[in-house]
């Protein structure tokens, strides 16, 4: 077998991360910062609030974090419909609809675009 060689590990490993493209992550945000975001539109700032801020405001919920790139990168490379027809259906812990049955396509599209643009300010 092998035997293994610690420089040739170490080397190896560097390898590797120069390999790795650079991390696309928004910085973290506060929970302060957190919670005072919102929607610039009143109307879709209240449906956040009362169908979206529980989990996408809060740190551990699983649900991608408001202005979180990495985390809505893989969900927005499916497209806009192909996304908003798995918030219609339910996605993984989140019921269907989001908890806004009365939500339009156009509403949940917007408040996706909202929730992942990365340059969202409080």
């Amino acid at each position: 077998m092998f035997a293994c060689r610690p420089a040739l590990l170490v080397m190896f490993c560097a390898a590797l991360g120069a390999c790795t493209p650079p991390a696309s992550r928004a910085p973290a945000r506060s929970p302060a910062e957190l919670e005072a975001l919102r929607p610039a539109d009143a109307r879709l700032a209240a449906v956040y609030e009362r169908a979206c801020y529980l989990c996408h405001a809060r740190a551990g919920s699983g649900a991608p974090l408001v202005g979180d790139v990495a985390a809505w990168a893989p969900r927005l490379a499916k497209g806009q419909a192909a996304l908003v027809e798995q918030v219609k259906q339910g996605l993984g812990g989140m019921p269907p609809r989001g908890l806004c049955p009365d939500c339009s396509d156009d509403d949940l599209a917007a408040l996706i675009a909202f929730m992942s643009a990365p340059e969202v300010k409080p």
